[in-house]
């Protein structure tokens, strides 16, 4: 089952509320998407470090086949 922008924001927001969050629908079908989140809590940390925080938030929904979100293009960084 795809996911929508909404429900991905969600689990994101969750773990970060304070973020900046964008999500954007790539391919318009509900499982390649893009997310940009800007979140105090990344300064200091190295980009994979930003990036596993946001996947952890995510809870497993990208884990596997039969994972409800299919690709995710991720920008994580502190905010200027």
């Amino acid at each position: 089952m795809a996911m929508e922008p909404q429900d991905i924001e969600e689990l994101i927001r969750a773990s970060f509320p304070e973020a900046k969050i964008t999500i954007t629908d790539l391919a318009g079908d509900g499982n390649h998407y893009s997310a940009e989140v800007i979140d105090e809590s990344f300064r200091g940390k190295n980009r994979v470090e930003q990036q596993r925080a946001v996947y952890a938030a995510l809870k497993g929904k990208m884990d596997g086949p039969a994972g409800e979100l299919h690709a995710l293009a991720l920008t994580t960084k502190a905010p200027d």
